[in-house]
């Protein structure tokens, strides 16, 4: 429906995404919601939406679709002009200025402010105010208005404002794939829509120019690769712009340009053709001179160290595999060292007698991992402490080119299959002139998120020295979780009889059971009474996040049994989902701006930066100013506003990729259907090894044993391995 009115108050606005609460009068007062442009009180709106019915404020106007323009009507003018918009200027200035212009009044502010100086009371400066602040503030209104004509939603039109500001309409008119790079939210589609709309030729260099990085761009955030293929890149293009294969030559063209002005490296030797851009062959180059640096200049010692090693033994109670000695004493006397091994081989051990060694011989250490929870779980297994690469670089907003430097001498990072290109380089840089670098994981887990593929890289490299671990360490007679990891790491399928009491499996024939209703058995009933645990405890993985049984409905009907709704719980609405007081929930992405507070003691601690897959619950939910509180597993609470929501979700259900780097009690693992692109063995291990106390598999038995006898992993295109083997070979 469509609702005209008039702005008669603004009882909420957050001005970074445009969410407003305001009353309007149309001429019955109603409280309209939603994302509007910038506005202020007197201005007259058309609105397009529906009215709603809020729990707790009663019915409401949802917006969908707000615009604006100036007031009429004396009242209105006055309470626009004295609104706060311009300042200075007050009820009393207002009224006089429009009692002497009448309707003129916006004429004359916006196209001749001198003549304000003849209202009593406006001197030449404030004049001159009044005309400049109505100027900016309707270029705003307008720019946005001019965006919103092209179907650009109002919350990205604002964003698209405010980093063009006036110059918004001549960058988007001359050359809109420039939003692409300058603006977060815009993809090719939203700027070739422009583009064509402003008429810009489908073969113009600009159009094939921004094609080609999105399609390299793309394959990096998507599927993790540094480079494509030469042919690979001209198809996947050729695609995205719709061209024939008559126009490839003038695809293959621009491709020769961006190379000539040095957007792109062209990659052909013997072992492969492709094509990268610029920026990650820069980053592959770097972490290769880096991991040289260390191996060269790194403290270097050749100690004997089995003595010591015997002595942490009889500290410790326990008896180290020969592999673990070995590795031990490589990473205390290399440069750069990499310890790999699944679960239960022993990987916390050797960080603990790794440090206790340093520290005999007076060397200092630090400790840290990708993630916010592999940090955390590095602290509790080591007694020391464990910080993030970006909390011990001091990296902020995606800046990776930080100047600082490790004041440790040894550096050991754990769960390095996780880290990205970026965040890697950047480690490798902090590490001092003469420092070592120990790197731990898991070589058979899944690569990180981001681009790279770090830790197969080296090893497949051979140039850094690298320490298997295979002995099964941590494995009590009763405990499965570990062998049956390594089994099926092997492609052996496991007995299941559930004999064990740490790994069962939940037959259900896709023909017969339904995975959802055991999943919520599972979690709300049969495992709290067999482990005598709260419910919160058992986190559900899925290897696919829509469909049945995925991600989104898991957590849709766990949300419904283990939160249900209450008078008690406040709750909000946001994109088609409902955030609960006391829901679980996970961020999606790196936020470095969103800002936290820590209690300590009496006092407090303020940061900035929520990252990946940090959990937590929901402690307030502000429905007036639709936000709410979070609290993470650490303690901090982030405030997050509509805008920041979209990075939230709920986790009572996560992916197997999020669960990368935690550990949880108890694991469900849901295997709904079978996808042989996704349902992979490598998958299936990494979401097992999550578990720690218990893990249950749920799913027809005939898509878990295919799961475990499909070892297809796509491809990484990634250079790095080239570039470390080409020191050595030429």
């Amino acid at each position: 429906m469509e609702l005209i009115g008039t702005i008669e108050s603004i009882i909420f606005r957050n001005a970074e995404n445009g969410y407003t609460v305001a009353n309007v009068s149309t001429p019955k007062r109603i409280t309209c919601v939603g994302i509007f442009p910038p506005v202020t009180e007197g201005e007259r709106v058309m609105m397009t939406g529906e009215m709603v019915v809020n729990r707790s404020f009663g019915e409401q106007f949802k917006a969908t679709s707000v615009k604006v323009s100036p007031p009429t009507g004396r009242e209105s003018m006055v309470k626009y002009l004295s609104g706060g918009l311009f300042k200075g200027v007050g009820e009393k200035t207002a009224l006089a200025i429009v009692s002497y212009f009448g309707e003129k009044t916006f004429e004359i502010i916006e196209f001749a402010p001198q003549e304000l100086v003849k209202v009593r009371g406006v001197s030449r400066a404030k004049a001159e105010s009044i005309g400049e602040q109505y100027g900016r503030f309707r270029s705003m209104q307008q720019t946005i208005i001019f965006l919103q004509s092209y179907d650009i939603s109002l919350n990205l039109a604002l964003k698209i404002y405010k980093t063009y500001e006036g110059l918004t309409e001549q960058v988007v008119r001359s050359n809109p794939f420039r939003l692409i790079e300058d603006v977060d939210g815009v993809g090719f589609a939203t700027a070739d829509m422009l583009a064509l709309a402003m008429g810009i030729e489908k073969d113009s260099t600009f159009r094939i120019n921004a094609a080609i990085v999105h399609v390299l761009k793309s394959a990096a955030s998507t599927k993790g690769h540094t480079y494509l293929p030469a042919g690979m890149l001209l198809r996947e293009t050729m695609k995205l712009l719709a061209f024939d294969e008559d126009r490839e030559s003038v695809v293959l063209a621009v491709l020769d340009e961006m190379q000539l002005d040095g957007t792109l490296v062209y990659l052909n030797d013997y072992r492969m053709n492709g094509v990268m851009l610029k920026t990650y062959y820069n980053l592959e180059k770097s972490i290769a001179k880096n991991l040289f640096r260390l191996m060269e200049t790194g403290i270097r010692l050749d100690l004997d160290l089995e003595e010591e090693i015997s002595a942490f033994e009889k500290k410790q109670g326990v008896t180290l595999h020969s592999a673990q000695r070995e590795a031990i004493t490589a990473a205390v006397n290399n440069g750069c060292v990499v310890i790999t091994g699944g679960p239960g081989t022993g990987k916390t051990t050797i960080i603990k007698c790794i440090i206790e060694l340093l520290q005999g011989k007076g060397y200092s250490f630090a400790l840290t991992a990708p993630t916010g929870r592999a940090a955390k779980r590095m602290s509790e297994a080591t007694g020391a402490e464990a910080k993030t690469i970006h909390r011990l670089l001091e990296l902020h907003a995606g800046d990776y080119s930080s100047e600082v430097k490790i004041d440790a001498e040894v550096i050991i990072v754990d769960e390095i299959s996780m880290a990205d290109e970026y965040v890697f380089n950047a480690l490798l840089r902090a590490v001092p002139v003469g420092g070592k670098l120990i790197l731990v994981g898991d070589k058979d887990q899944l690569p990180s998120v981001g681009a790279g593929n770090i830790l197969a890289d080296i090893i497949a490299s051979g140039k850094i020295p690298v320490k298997y671990l295979t002995h099964i360490y941590r494995q009590s007679a009763d405990s499965h979780i570990a062998l049956f990891a390594h089994m099926i790491n092997g492609g052996n399928v496991p007995e299941f009889d559930n004999k064990s009491r740490d790994f069962f499996f939940d037959n259900v024939p896709a023909e017969e059971g339904n995975v959802v209703t055991d999943v919520i058995s599972l979690c709300t009933e049969r495992l709290p009474r067999y482990f005598a645990l709260d419910p919160s405890e058992v986190q559900v993985l899925a290897p696919l996040k829509k469909g049945e049984g995925g991600v989104e409905e898991l957590n849709a009907e766990l949300q419904k049994v283990v939160n249900a709704p209450s008078q008690e719980k406040k709750e909000l609405m946001h994109g088609g989902r409902i955030f609960r007081e006391g829901d679980r929930v996970i961020h999606m992405v790196n936020n470095y701006h969103l800002g936290w507070v820590l209690r300590k003691g009496e006092g407090f601690e303020i940061g900035e930066g929520v990252f990946n897959g940090d959990i937590g619950k929901v402690s307030e939910v502000d429905r007036a100013e639709a936000e709410i509180k979070v609290q993470f597993e650490d303690g901090k609470v982030a405030t997050y506003t509509a805008g920041d929501l979209d990075e939230l979700a709920l986790a009572y259900a996560i992916s197997v990729h999020k669960s990368q780097g935690s550990e949880f009690s108890v694991a469900v693992v849901a295997i709904s259907r079978y996808n042989p692109i996704v349902t992979s063995r490598n998958l299936l291990y990494t979401a097992i090894t999550r578990a720690k106390r218990a893990v249950v598999l749920v799913g027809d038995r005939q898509h878990v044993i295919k799961m475990i006898k499909n070892n297809y992993t796509e491809k990484r295109h990634t250079a790095l391995t080239r570039f470390l083997t080409d020191r050595y070979e030429g």
